[in-house]
């Protein structure tokens, strides 16, 4: 342990409240998909700070947005009509069916922004007393008291009871036992088309096909989760456009402004109903700096053909990781997920090959203690990723 990172590690032991199992770096720059340490070690960005820095650290046009707009106006709140805000939200909607955006500032608060509007346009709109939102097993939707009552994890909600009532779990991938849960009182249905914290577990466009109908039938709100699967992240800029969906509503965040802190809302004209002024509202959702990073964000997204690009670059890295678990049969069990999220779950405990390749410069997650995922920034170079699974064969070598 150097020096400067062990004064980096001693200030956070007295400084800060004991919430986080960190991993062992302190970073001082980025630039791309690439990372430098305080001792000013390079490593590659597979994780993107969590699906977030979707265009890489530091760039050039979002960081002259940045100086342009701190320099005029950061912010006024929302009493207040703002233009970026709305520039942001043309753009946003642009890219789906949807009509109407509310802005937050993360995606615990974007799904709890989706809770209240599905219980009050029930109740508003259409005239139901209905509140129960139904989620599934595996899910993860944040931290909050009512989302960690939408993930039900007992690992996450240990200590924080009584938690909101209003929430029904049902097992993911049984369509029966959903419409089972679905009563008179039940509002929405609230998933991911890929579970993201869960381990990179796609649902199957079958089942995800046989929600929406269900939600149709059943004449409630279909809601998805794009918190970690948006902005271009699985080769389509949303998720749900994979398998051809129209959810009512849906939840935004991590990726939206490239790092800045922000959430959002999608919502089709009539779901949208069920908000009206004085119904919601945050103090800094959508302000006048990180909405301009936004939309500028949203922008070169399109611009650049940032889906395309995650799709061709997630399935030559897929490709790569196949032919490795084919011949590493006993240790890697599976490869999984669409674009840039990609999971490879290997046979028992992978703590030492993450911790392997986080020595030879490569930062991805693990997660559930056996998977590995990585969600780079959109903007890694496929050398980047051949020269990582070339790692990560050495690891499987040594291991």
């Amino acid at each position: 342990m150097s020096q400067a990172f062990a004064d980096v590690k001693e200030r956070e032991e007295i400084l800060l409240c004991r919430t986080y199992g960190r991993y062992p770096l302190a970073f001082a720059r980025g630039k791309g998909a690439r990372l430098w340490d305080v001792d000013g070690r390079e490593y590659v960005d597979l994780l993107a700070g969590i699906a977030v820095t979707v265009l890489g650290h530091s760039h050039e046009e979002l960081c002259a947005v940045v100086a342009r707009q701190a320099g005029r106006l950061w912010h006024v709140s929302n009493l207040f009509y703002q233009r970026n805000q709305l520039e942001l939200a043309e753009k946003l909607l642009s890219t789906s069916h949807h009509s109407r955006a509310f802005f937050c500032n993360s995606g615990a608060e974007a799904n709890e922004a989706a809770i209240k509007l599905a219980r009050r346009h029930m109740r508003h709109v259409k005239k139901r007393d209905a509140a129960e939102i139904i989620t599934l097993t595996g899910c993860f939707h944040g931290r909050t008291l009512g989302t960690l009552a939408a993930t039900a994890r007992d690992n996450l909600s240990e200590g924080f009871a009584p938690l909101p009532e209003g929430f029904v779990q049902v097992a993911a991938g049984d369509l029966e036992a959903l419409g089972s849960a679905v009563t008179p009182s039940t509002a929405a249905v609230l998933l991911e088309v890929v579970q993201g914290e869960g381990g990179v577990v796609p649902l199957s466009a079958e089942y995800l096909r046989g929600v929406e109908a269900l939600c149709r039938e059943k004449d409630i709100l279909f809601m998805c989760d794009e918190v970690q699967t948006g902005m271009c992240r699985t080769g389509r800029f949303w998720a749900f456009q994979l398998h051809g969906l129209r959810p009512d509503v849906i939840s935004v965040a991590k990726g939206l402004a490239n790092g800045l802190p922000m959430g959002a809302i999608l919502a089709t004209e009539e779901a949208a109903g069920g908000f009206e002024p004085g119904s919601h509202a945050t103090t800094f959702g959508g302000g006048e700096l990180i909405s301009a990073v936004a939309a500028k964000t949203v922008e070169i997204l399109l611009r650049d053909k940032m889906a395309e690009r995650a799709a061709a670059l997630g399935t030559h890295l897929r490709s790569r990781l196949e032919d490795l678990a084919s011949r590493y049969p006993g240790k890697i069990s599976e490869v999984r997920g669409p674009g840039l999220m990609t999971g490879i779950e290997f046979a028992s405990d992978a703590r030492k090959i993450w911790e392997y390749l986080l020595d030879r410069g490569y930062v991805c997650n693990l997660s559930h203690e056996k998977i590995l995922r990585l969600l780079p920034p959109l903007v890694v170079g496929q050398a980047d990723l051949d020269a990582f699974v070339a790692e990560l064969e050495r690891a499987l070598q040594v291991q």
